[in-house]
């Protein structure tokens, strides 16, 4: 991700957003207090938001792992070796693998050590379906390859069921979510709406109404960690994770 001045663009852009619904709350409410509070509000919404990203990336690559499988049984299918099949991915595979098997292709080159070099790029994907592939894929080299296509078609098959599966699930969550979170930002809402009266602002600007916006915003943070917590669903474990698979 690019840097400017020491600042990556996302954090920019999370500044930027909570700046501006601090000059539209105090635009609508007058009252530097409770636009604090709804620029905090924001603040929250963009950090759940931004640690769903790496969740983005499980899927992105979970998703692309049956189109990876595919690309590899067509290859070997064809009188590719298992090296050439691999780095073919660097320019015909999915997106999400492409500058990882052009690293494996040059790591390859370097060293000469397939074990090594698939297992770095197991290393930097991080993800269970990855994992079987490669671990799959290592086990079929050194015990021969005769067994390669059939390992990877059950391999894709399962990853296949797996993800058809998750898919179904989140589809029947998100509604639920969404309105969870809709739910959770309406009282915000209501608040800007109603801090277009002087008396409002003013009932805020109070102790009593500074510990009301401070304990509303806690609960809304907490319910907002709660509803994404539960509606996570849990991956399965990585594999060999922690074994050198390469010979010295």
């Amino acid at each position: 991700m690019k840097r400017k001045f020491g600042v990556d663009k996302s954090t920019l852009t999370s500044l930027s957003f909570v700046v501006a619904g601090f000059v539209i709350a105090s635009l609508f409410s007058r009252s530097a207090l409770i636009a604090t509070a709804f620029a905090l509000f924001i603040a929250v919404f963009i950090f759940i938001a931004q640690k769903r990203g790496g969740s983005k990336r499980r899927s992105a690559i979970h998703g692309a792992c049956p189109e990876m499988i595919d690309i590899l049984i067509s290859g070997v299918q064809s009188g590719l070796s298992l090296n050439e099949s691999l780095s073919g991915l660097a320019q015909r595979g999915p997106e999400i693998f492409k500058v990882e098997f052009q690293r494996f292709t040059e790591n390859l080159y370097t060293h000469g050590d397939f074990n090594r070099a698939l297992i770095e790029v197991k290393e930097s994907m991080a993800h269970p379906s990855f994992d079987q592939i490669v671990e799959a894929l290592l086990i079929a080299r050194e015990l021969g390859g005769a067994e390669l296509l059939t390992i990877l078609r059950l391999l894709g098959k399962f990853i296949r069921e797996d993800l058809s599966l998750r898919r179904e699930i989140e589809v029947k969550q998100n509604w639920i979510k969404n309105s969870a979170h809709l739910s959770a930002a309406a009282p915000w809402i209501l608040l800007l709406l109603l801090s277009t009266q002087p008396s409002t602002s003013q009932a805020f600007s109070t102790p009593t109404g500074l510990l009301i916006l401070g304990a509303g915003l806690g609960i809304t943070a907490i319910a907002y960690f709660w509803m994404n917590s539960l509606s996570r669903i849990p991956d399965p474990n990585r594999i060999f994770i922690d074994v050198p698979q390469w010979s010295t």
